[in-house]
């Protein structure tokens, strides 16, 4: 048996299948004709970004556009003057072949990002390698192995996975998938999640012990691989898949019902989307509205900035095909952890606390007003409410707020119908706003708690950074105590309050959740069915004396412990 990481739920037995790189080792050459070199270097970069290009078409069918816009971040690499320049100064000034050239620039590239602290660096790593292997195939006339040919029920057995890989995977033939390394958080596992495929990384030494035919055992709910199992086991695993299958098919059962605690207390359980593909899934998963819709697809799929007509269209499709149930659209949110390609960001220390999302709105308002100008005439076609990110200060929701208006007022003037029932909110993600949320609630319509940088930047700790990953503590009664402020807050103005983050999925945190009074819980789509089953299993009146003792412990342990008990039940 071997233990490493679940990062995709469900079970999968199948044969194995090896992954397995071609040999790419690369012996440096003087060459005499440095142009030709470079020529050859030049025609592997046209056919890796005619690759890559085919690979995010194949990988959209199957992934949102915000998951397959990685490869953007791929040709982004490969486009890099910089690296570009340096692997042809190379050539020229050390007279060598394009192929060592390239695996000098791009190995001091991957070091120099491994070597950073956060967590968001090291995954740019994961791309650089990624890119540079495939131009590295391609200059070498070697092919990269191709999982979209893989015709028989398997279980993937590899190093790691790139985005590359994880994309090309058919779902109805790829039982799961387990690797040496990798994370909850790694582009793959994210993926994994997405399509649905069970996943375990972080195994360490699989490839080594496995072999091609094998026969696995996969456990993606408990981080577990069986490596050719007994006649018993391959029993116990099977009965295992067969009860999360009818486990998942009794789930479907909810789809149109309501969530309701056992006392008769409603909410409302919605959808986090990327793009108007997601819809499906919002709708197959009984979503009761979209609750956060990132709009930084629509800037992130082109090296131009879109168009007010062609947000407009988004926007109305999203609104028109969720048929007049609730969409909160997020104001573009660019800066931190996202770049795009058409907005040069300033280089800054800490990106997390600089010009980001709304702070970058404001700088280039230009970008800002065709977004809510673009919004304003799609709101006559369903429930719209807009949502600014990185809320800190009252002054700043007014100053968007203001925008807004004017920008409503110019096209009534226009003669361009606008909605009158528009509800404008504020995600609450940083601690000053949280903590003035009673006094920001008398000027807004709705919050929308985003716990993933809420509980970062409450314990001044990047969630992504392994040294301090102890400290994301979503349920320290710290962040509790903020997130009961903020409920209060909206209610005693007559307001409603919502989540947005990791969080509002997690089922560990739906009983405390439902007891401090959240209105609105959204995730993944994937999630919510799950959620509703134990939230209609729950009392509410229950659940609030449980959030009560819980805002009162000293630990988040002491808190996990409490919660264990009501969910164990």
């Amino acid at each position: 048996m071997i233990k490493g990481i679940a990062a995709s739920n469900g079970i999968a037995i199948a044969k194995a299948y090896k992954l397995v790189m071609p040999d790419l080792t690369v012996t440096k050459e003087t060459v005499d004709d440095v142009e030709k070199e470079i020529k050859s270097y030049e025609d592997a970069m046209d056919c890796t970004s005619k690759q890559l290009e085919a690979i995010k078409e194949a990988a959209s069918k199957n992934l949102s556009a915000e998951e397959a816009a990685v490869f953007d971040a791929h040709a982004l690499v490969l486009s890099d003057p910089e690296l570009k320049t340096q692997v042809e100064d190379k050539i020229k000034n050390e007279k060598c072949n394009a192929a060592a050239a390239l695996e000098e620039v791009a190995n001091t590239f991957v070091a120099m990002f491994e070597s950073m602290g956060d967590e968001y660096f090291r995954e740019r790593a994961a791309d650089i390698k990624d890119v540079s292997r495939r131009l590295l195939a391609n200059l070498l006339g070697k092919s990269l192995p191709n999982p979209a040919l893989i015709d028989e029920e398997v279980v993937i057995i590899a190093d790691d996975l790139t985005p590359s890989d994880t994309a090309q995977l058919n779902k109805n033939l790829v039982r799961g998938f387990a690797t040496n390394i990798g994370g909850r958080t790694s582009h793959s596992a994210i993926m994994a999640r997405s399509l649905e495929i069970p996943a375990v990384v972080a195994c360490k030494t699989i490839t080594d012990e496995v072999k091609d035919g094998d026969i696995i055992a996969l456990d993606g709910i408990e981080g577990v691989v069986m490596i050719n199992p007994d006649e018993e086991t391959i029993k116990e695993y099977t009965q295992k898949r067969d009860e999360y299958i009818a486990y998942r098919e009794e789930l479907k059962k909810l789809v149109n019902e309501k969530t309701v605690s056992t006392d008769g207390h409603h909410v409302e359980l919605v959808a986090n989307i990327g793009s108007p593909k997601d819809l499906e899934g919002v709708k197959e998963n009984g979503g009761e509205g979209v609750g956060l819709f990132r709009t930084e697809f629509l800037y992130m799929e082109s090296a131009e900035l879109p168009s007010e007509d062609k947000q407009f269209e988004v926007y109305k499709e999203i609104l028109e095909g969720m048929a007049g149930k609730p969409v909160v659209v997020r104001t573009l949110d660019i800066g931190g952890d996202k770049e795009i390609e058409a907005i040069d960001l300033p280089k800054e220390m800490n990106p997390f606390l600089g010009v980001r999302a709304i702070r970058l709105c404001f700088q280039r308002e230009d970008i800002f007003r065709t977004q809510l100008r673009a919004l304003l005439r799609a709101s006559v076609y369903g429930d719209l409410r807009i949502m600014f990110p990185m809320i800190a200060a009252l002054g700043e929701f007014r100053k968007a707020k203001c925008i807004l208006m004017e920008e409503k007022e110019k096209l009534i003037a226009e003669g361009v119908e606008v909605s009158d029932t528009l509800q404008v909110g504020i995600m609450i993600e940083i601690p000053a706003a949280a903590v003035l949320a009673d006094q920001f609630a008398k000027e807004v319509d709705f919050f929308s708690i985003g716990t993933n940088d809420l509980i970062q930047y409450t314990f001044a700790a990047d969630r992504m950074s392994s040294g301090v990953s102890y400290l994301y503590q979503p349920f320290n009664p710290s962040i509790l105590r903020l997130v009961k402020h903020v409920i209060d807050s909206a209610h005693k103005e007559g307001k409603w309050a919502g989540m947005c983050g990791e969080m509002a999925g997690e089922p560990m945190a739906a009983p405390l959740l439902l007891g401090l009074g959240l209105d609105e819980f959204s995730m993944s789509a994937t999630s919510i069915l799950a959620q509703r089953k134990l939230i209609r299993e729950l009392s509410q009146k229950e659940m609030a004396d449980l959030a009560n003792q819980a805002i009162n412990c000293t630990t988040m342990e002491e808190v996990v412990e409490l919660v264990e008990k009501v969910i164990k039940k």
